[in-house]
């Protein structure tokens, strides 16, 4: 699609269902490669970060079944433990395959994201991790490059408040020899469907949704099955635009305890967010208030709903 056409003037009124959260997905995906069986993914958004993903996992040997709504993957005959410049290129969370090729498979040759730039590498607290984990790590022609016999668990406290990183770290943890204790991990709900997913994959986590993560690893996981959580990005923006239009929508599967600090902003612009029934309604006020607004890592109001607040107020 090369551009958007936009006829404005009218309200938004009706109902629409909330698709799964990309970012819950995507971890998901990358966990796939910790198990040599099936694994099936529900509520999977059509969305092309996931078509990228499954490209990667099918270049690396996994089978998959499925781009949208159900997804099954298995990694049984996995044949490469390699992600190349050219896709990861195209989506940074292709890293999150780093972690479970260690873990599982015992190396893993993945892409820097921005390729041989030199200066600070985004993923260095992956590395430094994987490393306090026992993880030989080397970086070679814009590569990370990383071995282990068997990860050890070891005590790691991440400088920043990372996602990925957390993500990342938590996976390769689970089949990690003894105890891995997380300081300062990131506490989105993304972080935290990961750790329930991992956890009903045969995973020993404690802490998940607060700043300490305590994994005791295990030897196998098992295959299951997981539905994915509402994206409350998409539902923040659906809000604004009903706020905008001075609409009446109702969101289907809108998890609102995702999203409190959006919410909260939002009703004092004057929009009306109800629950009601299975979905949540939203409607616009006549005239908006203004409000000032801070981003902050969760649970408070979320970069990526940003640029949307900054349009209600205009």
């Amino acid at each position: 699609m090369d551009k958007l056409i936009i006829e404005g003037g009218y309200r938004l009124v009706g109902q629409i269902p909330i698709s799964g959260a990309k970012n819950a997905a995507l971890p998901l995906f990358a966990a796939s490669l910790l198990v040599e069986d099936w694994i099936t993914l529900k509520n999977v958004p059509a969305l092309a970060d996931i078509r990228t993903i499954s490209r990667l996992l099918r270049q690396m040997g996994v089978k998959t079944e499925g781009e949208s709504g159900t997804v099954r993957l298995n990694a049984a005959g996995l044949v490469s433990q390699e992600a190349p410049y050219d896709l990861v290129k195209t989506m940074r969370a292709s890293v999150l395959v780093l972690g479970p090729l260690v873990a599982k498979w015992k190396r893993a040759r993945v892409s820097l994201p921005g390729g041989c730039a030199i200066g600070a590498r985004p993923i260095n607290l992956h590395l430094k991790g994987l490393e306090a984990m026992g993880a030989r790590v080397e970086l070679k022609h814009g590569y990370v490059e990383a071995q282990a016999d068997r990860l050890q668990g070891a005590d790691f406290y991440f400088d920043i408040s990372t996602v990925t990183g957390t993500e990342n770290l938590m996976m390769a943890a689970t089949l990690a020899e003894g105890r891995t204790i997380l300081k300062n991990a990131a506490c989105e709900p993304e972080v935290v469907e990961l750790a329930k997913a991992l956890i009903k994959m045969g995973a020993k986590i404690q802490g998940a949704g607060t700043e300490v993560l305590v994994i005791e690893g295990v030897k196998d996981l098992h295959p299951i099955e997981h539905v994915i959580i509402p994206d409350r990005i998409e539902a923040g923006t659906l809000m604004v635009a009903s706020g905008i239009t001075q609409g009446n929508v109702k969101l289907l599967n809108c998890n609102l305890s995702q999203i409190e600090a959006v919410v909260a902003k939002l009703r004092e612009t004057g929009i009306e967010i109800i629950p009601e029934g299975d979905g949540v309604k939203v409607i616009g006020p006549a005239n908006l208030k203004a409000v000032d607004v801070k981003t902050l890592p969760f649970p408070g109001f979320p970069t990526d709903m940003q640029a949307q607040i900054m349009a209600l107020m205009c």
